[in-house]
């Protein structure tokens, strides 16, 4: 199994703060075996190169996982980017291509193009933009949302540095670029009783939080410390799940309305108020590795953390997943 951190918030930090905090968190991550970070993009936040440009200077072969939007930049600029930090740091970076959830930073763009429509123009970007790497020739591409005649981009991608590709969402649509691009696709888990059949999640990373003790108790004690009764919070997320297009955003959040109660170890009450937008499974080493072994079994390969808040969760996480995969002594 894959596993990559996420990427943590700089609100409320001084740039130099900011900086030292992200540095401490990914030579944690990196220390403890994690892949890499996963790097959100949206309207409001830091832009996701000059983040993955900061995280590979701070580590040895930690590898960002940035967050591509057709709607920010060409396909060349994202490919010739890849290619000079590949040339430049020779390092390896993946690539999580997005189509944005949120309706008014599309429109604050110019972006007027509907769901499944912008994941038809996500599929075009994301070929390209594989093609442009691939090197071996120039591209000539005709599409309905891209041209290129013979472009090239230099110097070449080193193979051993092709970046692994995923595509995020839960809807048809998201479905048919995986299948396209051979991509794994990133969604968010529902109770593990919601899936049927064998290879229910196959082909699939998931993310989620995980607070993981020697004891059940120990861990919703730090549970429910971290992630506290809410009802602004509450509040804050029936609103935006107005506005929200997102379908895995609509799903997780008819769940979390339904009822926010613990389920064995399955939790949603932080997504449900606002604190983070994953579950979270919660429990003793053995209860959170046998819940995450399930969702093995249905096919997952790939799992993002949620914000490291402490290095100590990386020890109990790892414990877990130990356990998940049947390592544990």
């Amino acid at each position: 199994m894959t596993v990559y951190t996420t990427f943590p918030s700089a609100m409320g930090c001084t740039p130099w703060e900011f900086r030292e905090r992200l540095t401490q968190e990914a030579k944690w991550a990196e220390a403890a075996g994690v892949r890499g970070m996963l790097v959100y993009s949206d309207n409001k936040l830091l832009d996701p190169w000059a983040a993955a440009q900061l995280l590979i200077e701070r580590t040895q072969q930690f590898v960002p996982l940035v967050a591509v939007n057709p709607v920010y930049a060409h396909p060349f600029d994202v490919a010739r980017t890849i290619s000079s930090i590949g040339f430049l740091q020779e390092r390896q970076v993946d690539l999580n291509y997005v189509t944005g959830g949120f309706h008014r930073h599309l429109t604050e763009l110019g972006c007027g193009l509907d769901h499944d429509r912008r994941y038809d123009r996500l599929t075009e970007y994301a070929e390209v933009v594989a093609r442009l790497l691939d090197g071996s020739r120039p591209v000539t591409y005709q599409g309905e949302y891209f041209q290129l005649k013979g472009a090239t981009v230099t110097p070449p991608l080193e193979a051993a540095l092709t970046p692994g590709v995923f595509v995020s969402g839960a809807s048809d649509a998201c479905r048919a670029a995986q299948q396209r691009l051979g991509a794994t696709r990133l969604a968010y888990p529902h109770e593990i009783g919601s899936y049927q059949g064998t290879s229910a999640l196959a082909g699939t990373g998931i993310r989620l939080g995980i607070i993981a003790r020697d004891s059940s108790d120990e861990a919703w004690r730090t549970a429910r410390r971290r992630f506290p009764a809410d009802p602004m919070g509450e509040e804050v997320h029936e609103i935006a799940a107005e506005t929200v297009e997102s379908r895995w955003h609509q799903n997780l959040s008819a769940d979390a309305f339904r009822s926010h109660e613990p389920r064995d170890a399955y939790w949603l009450y932080p997504f449900r108020a606002y604190k983070t937008f994953c579950p979270y499974l919660v429990g003793s080493y053995e209860e959170v590795g046998a819940l995450l072994a399930r969702y093995l079994d249905l096919g997952v390969r790939t799992l993002i953390l949620d914000e490291i808040v402490e290095e100590d969760d990386l020890h109990h996480t790892m414990r877990a997943l130990r356990h998940a995969r049947g390592e544990a002594s």
